[in-house]
């Protein structure tokens, strides 16, 4: 038998959910509050409550998060990660009832998380102040069983840090113009620019999914830094979270031309005033390269179009938004309708006080 774990309400044993609001563990049932430490010390104590096959040499969240189960979307064929004890959900992207496959495998612990600090309530009050600036937005985009579909989501992240020594090479030039009796003088210098350094980065967060995701995922960065948390099982407890299905060798090369476009803006600044720069090259020499893999928070909500689906999405601990939005022909045309009216009412009225 697969093994699911269950964090449960030391008071009345009911399921105990992260609650971002209270940024403790919340029981609906007994409305009790529990925080991690609290958590910790039940877990090792009582451990959590389990069902699962014989003892496999298991170390600890590790395989717990090992075996977390997997669902599939027989539609659209997108895969989450949750907490065993969901059973049947709807696809986050479709809308598709998904069913239960199996157990997520060959994965590692996260080392760091960013926990949500928006509730769901929080992220439905920040998408309606968001839609009520959008007038062509159709209203089934904003409909209370739209809102319903919303859902949390832990996305997975490397993070990277680096000691570098970089450099940077440019071109320069001065135009110095002056007037001397009839003649007007125009001279222009140029200079060979080269400035380097050592450049530590932190915590270059890089999407640890296929490119699908990406554009949403890079729209509602950044996270702070100061945010992550070491990895800790029960924050996953009420969200679904997504596994990752790119290896932080893949991400090497994108890795190294971010450090390259950081260490420019950072090298460029350093030089003074000319009349033009032209940067020629940037050379950035990692050392002391480390990378962690993390879990950050999302609000998502799609919504299923005639022709495509719409993503919306809001970074979990900052608020901030990413949006594809459809829009209302009927609105459009209406308002199109409304002005046209209003123009030929105004030029009827001029001409009959013409007449």
């Amino acid at each position: 038998m697969d093994k699911i774990v269950s964090y449960q309400c030391p008071n009345c044993e009911a399921p105990l959910s992260y609650a971002p609001e209270k940024q403790g563990f919340f029981c609906e049932y007994c409305l009790g509050l529990f925080s991690e430490e609290v958590l910790r010390a039940m877990q090792t104590e009582l451990g959590a409550t389990t069902q699962e096959e014989p003892p496999q040499n298991l170390d600890g969240e590790e395989d717990v998060f090992l075996q977390m189960d997997e669902y599939s979307c027989p539609n659209c064929g997108a895969e989450v990660a949750c907490d065993g004890n969901t059973v049947a959900t709807f696809c986050c992207y479709c809308h598709t009832p998904v069913i239960h496959r199996g157990k997520v495998s060959g994965h590692l612990k996260p080392h760091r998380i960013v926990p949500f600090q928006y509730d769901k309530e929080g992220a439905r009050e920040v998408f309606l102040r968001f839609i009520r600036k959008k007038k062509f937005v159709p209203r089934g985009f904003f409909a209370p069983e739209q809102l319903e579909k919303m859902q949390g989501i832990y996305y997975p992240f490397w993070l990277t840090d680096a000691d570098t020594f970089s450099h940077m090479s440019a071109k320069a030039t001065q135009v110095r113009r002056w007037i001397a009796g009839n003649y007007r003088y125009t001279e222009t210098s140029y200079y060979a620019i080269s400035r380097g350094g050592e450049i530590h980065f932190e915590d270059i967060a890089t999407s640890a999914l296929s490119e699908g995701d990406k554009e949403m995922l890079e729209g509602i960065l950044p996270f702070p830094s100061e945010a992550l948390q070491p990895f800790s099982m029960p924050y996953l407890s009420g969200f679904l979270t997504k596994k990752r299905d790119i290896e932080k060798e893949a991400l090497e090369a994108e890795v190294q031309r971010r450090m390259e476009e950081y260490a420019t803006q950072l090298l460029r600044g350093t030089i003074g005033s000319y009349t033009s720069v032209k940067v020629e090259q940037t050379n950035v020499n990692a050392h002391r390269v480390g990378w962690e893999y993390a879990l950050f928070p999302v609000w998502l909500m799609v919504w299923k179009g005639k022709r495509r689906n719409y993503m919306y999405a809001m970074n979990g601990h900052t608020g901030k938004i990413y949006g594809e939005l459809p829009i209302s022909w009927k609105k459009v045309m209406a308002l199109a309708a409304g002005v046209f009216s209003a123009v030929a009412g105004i030029a009827a009225l001029i001409g009959g006080l013409l007449l």
